[in-house]
């Protein structure tokens, strides 16, 4: 997901801002953030592997289930990483490198390793990885970073919370099991799907305003769509905040992202405003 993010924001970026990205650009951008986000995940999975082992959504990882060493997985984790930085800086430039390296610094230190097992913030502020994905992006394109390339990434931190307190709704039981403290572990499922629509609330007008910042008609017809059917579902989650009408409304909530951004990419091919 957060490569498509990557790819649609350079598109964007360098339809906006110029200029014009080449494939070769695409595909520079499409190994740079493959890289990044699978060394980030290893080193996830190297420091998580005491409360994957609790959890049954994550058992079946590498080193809980014993297919993988955990030096070997840190090894790796930390060998791609460190390349994918290098490679961006190499093949794109410095400043996409910096978001890579930004990304990978959110994900894995400040969510990772102190935030996750801290507080209930955990996800909100580690949601700003997937937002230096974007931003890895559009710089990437661009070579600078501006505010309709800064609002774009923003809004995968905006929706991150909505999407992810789903997903902890479903598997609060894993998260209780494995002490995280995670959002409905904390304050239950009913004050959490209040939570999730108070976020979802804030998100739609967010995406919505970017139009005021450049973005056109395609892309406020396709937010506007998406985010309206996000806003149903988590409004019903808070009549019925359940483990499994959780799962249904992270279901509408996963895909957001990748539309969003394919609409992105759609305004900025097919551009037009009143």
């Amino acid at each position: 997901m957060l490569v498509i993010t990557a790819v649609t924001s350079m598109y964007a970026g360098s339809k906006f801002v110029g200029p014009e990205i080449s494939y070769l650009g695409i595909l520079h951008i499409i190994v740079a953030g493959s890289l990044a986000s699978a060394g980030s995940s290893a080193l996830n999975h190297f420091y998580d592997k005491d409360i994957d082992l609790k959890m049954k959504r994550t058992s079946n990882r590498p080193i809980p289930s014993g297919r993988s060493k955990d030096t070997t997985v840190l090894v790796y984790g930390l060998g791609v990483s460190i390349v994918s930085v290098i490679y961006a800086a190499f093949t794109l430039n410095y400043l996409c490198a910096f978001f890579v390296a930004l990304g990978i610094f959110f994900y894995v230190i400040i969510y990772t390793m102190w935030l996750k097992r801290l507080n209930s913030s955990n996800i909100v502020i580690g949601g700003f990885a997937g937002s230096a994905a974007s931003m890895a992006g559009w710089s990437a394109a661009t070579g600078s970073m501006d505010i309709l390339g800064f609002l774009i990434g923003f809004l995968v931190f905006v929706w991150t919370p909505s999407h992810f307190w789903c997903l902890a709704m479903k598997i609060r039981d894993d998260y209780a099991e494995a002490k995280v403290p995670m959002l409905p572990v904390l304050i239950g499922m009913e004050r959490t799907s209040k939570y999730i629509l108070a976020n979802t609330i804030i998100l739609l007008p967010y995406s919505l305003m970017l139009y005021a910042f450049g973005m056109g008609i395609v892309y406020t017809i396709i937010a506007s769509i998406a985010g309206g059917l996000m806003l149903a579902y988590h409004y019903k989650l808070t009549k019925t905040p359940t483990s499994d009408f959780a799962w249904k409304a992270y279901k509408v909530t996963a895909p957001y992202l990748t539309i969003i951004f394919v609409g992105i990419a759609l305004d900025a091919a097919f551009h037009f405003r009143f």
